[in-house]
């Protein structure tokens, strides 16, 4: 859910926004995640597929069950790649009390936040937080920033529940299903 602007409205400059309204039209065949693709950040945190997060006092890893997707966060200064452009960015972590902040550029321009085709550039940034907010829940906000395609920052905030009833992720193969049936 879209917390700030306060009216939940993505704040697209007038060419993004025309761009966005063409990925709508044509999301049944153009959405990467339809194509099997990583999903991206922020989509990996709130697609309908379970993760795993692990830690130890250098690293976490966020391991989703969708394609496979494994996000390595580093929680000690290292630099960057020059030049390095990736589906899921180039992640550097910290904690802030019992915050994890997770901070990501590095992105290419294929990936779109959400079926409605809400879309990124490579300029995109993320910050990410997760913090526990009870026993059974993480609250999770990501701030997106990309001059290319919006006129200021913006932020979701959403809680992630936490499954106590799986003890790992399971394999799971993506097929795509609008080709096979186009196919017949």
């Amino acid at each position: 859910m879209v917390v700030d602007p306060a009216d939940g409205t993505i704040p697209y400059q007038p060419a993004a926004l025309e761009k966005k309204k063409q990925n709508f039209a044509k999301r049944a065949t153009d959405d990467p995640v339809e194509k099997c693709y990583l999903a991206g950040v922020p989509r990996t945190m709130y697609l309908p597929y379970p993760f795993q997060i692990l830690q130890t006092p250098e690293e976490v890893m966020i391991l989703s069950e969708f394609v496979h997707t494994v996000r390595w966060i580093p929680l000690k200064k290292i630099d960057r790649y020059p030049g390095y452009e990736s589906w899921m960015g180039d992640p550097r972590g910290h904690w802030e009390g019992n915050t994890l902040v997770v901070e990501s550029i590095g992105f290419n321009d294929q990936t779109w936040f959400d079926y409605a085709g809400n879309f990124h550039s490579d300029a995109l940034k993320t910050t990410e937080r997760f913090t526990r907010t009870a026993a059974d829940t993480i609250t999770y906000e990501v701030t997106i920033e990309d001059p290319k395609v919006f006129t200021r920052p913006w932020t979701m905030r959403m809680p992630i529940y936490i499954h106590k009833d799986m003890n790992q992720i399971l394999e799971y193969e993506c097929h795509i299903y609008a080709q096979e049936v186009g196919g017949r």
